[in-house]
């Protein structure tokens, strides 16, 4: 894959390593206040809730990044594409999670991922309201930062499939009549799900195995670093590379792993 020949992994780091640090002062500073909230579904039946904060730290993010690298290509949630002849990318979720943001839940998130001629070869994930944030190496190492100090991530690769901790949601894109397609998984979800938290609980090796519906590029190319450099397994349903996003499963057992993709398998697509 692309990312096994990206070896120029420490500017990178270090920057989106000081760049944590920053966002969790800016929100302390600019956005620990009321916000407002709007619908961007445009009339659509899906709740879709955007804030001033989303914006506010996509704008704090993209103005680091133009700063440092500015020939790069951005491409965020909130404002688009940013286009240029780099090889290299950002992908900006401003928050992930803005449900729980709205509702304040601490669970939300700022994720970034730096790609490399389209594939994620850096992660960020940054928990404000939690004080903490994960971040990759480079793709064999991943740390989590909490109280300043540094714990090197790895899933937990040694649990049979019938211990599995399972967390999933649908996000109101799996229909009841295709839910009832698998029941056998049904019966494995017994762990809430809260977005990229999850993905990073995972890595941790908190959870074993988590699924999501629905994923846009900038939910989970940040996260697939970060999960990969720990020693799980992320795909779609239908076990394709998870950097198309989508329907997303994630693992730290590849045979447990198999064995969801199984299960899914009436209602991949």
């Amino acid at each position: 894959m692309v990312n096994r020949t990206f070896k120029n992994y420490r500017i990178y780091y270090n920057f989106l390593n000081s760049l944590a640090k920053e966002l969790t002062k800016f929100y302390y500073k600019k956005l620990d206040k009321p916000f407002k909230v709007s619908d961007k579904s445009k009339g659509k039946k899906r709740y879709d809730p955007v804030t001033t904060s989303d914006r506010a730290f996509e704008k704090f993010i993209r103005s680091k990044i133009k700063k440092k690298f500015p020939k790069h290509q951005i491409t965020g949630e909130e404002f688009g594409f940013k286009k240029s002849n780099s090889e290299f990318s950002w992908v900006i979720d401003p928050i992930d999670g803005t449900r729980s943001y709205v509702i304040g839940n601490p669970t939300w998130s700022n994720l970034i991922s730096l790609n490399y001629k389209g594939y994620p070869v850096l992660g960020l994930a940054n928990f404000p309201k939690l004080k903490k944030y994960y971040l990759n190496y480079n793709d064999k190492i991943a740390y989590v930062f909490e109280n300043n100090k540094k714990k090197k991530l790895s899933v937990q690769k040694k649990v049979s499939f019938t211990q599995i901790k399972l967390a999933g949601n649908f996000h109101g894109w799996l229909s009841l009549k295709k839910q009832q397609k698998i029941p056998k998984l049904l019966n494995l979800m017994n762990f809430p799900c809260f977005d990229a938290l999850s993905y990073t609980h995972l890595a941790e090796g908190k959870l074993d195995v988590v699924l999501q519906c629905s994923n846009k590029i900038w939910d989970i190319h940040p996260i697939i670093p970060i999960l990969k450099a720990a020693g799980g397994t992320v795909t779609t349903w239908s076990n394709r590379d998870p950097v198309f996003a989508g329907n997303i499963v994630a693992s730290g057992n590849k045979l447990n792993h198999k064995k969801i993709i199984k299960l899914l398998r009436p209602v991949a697509k």
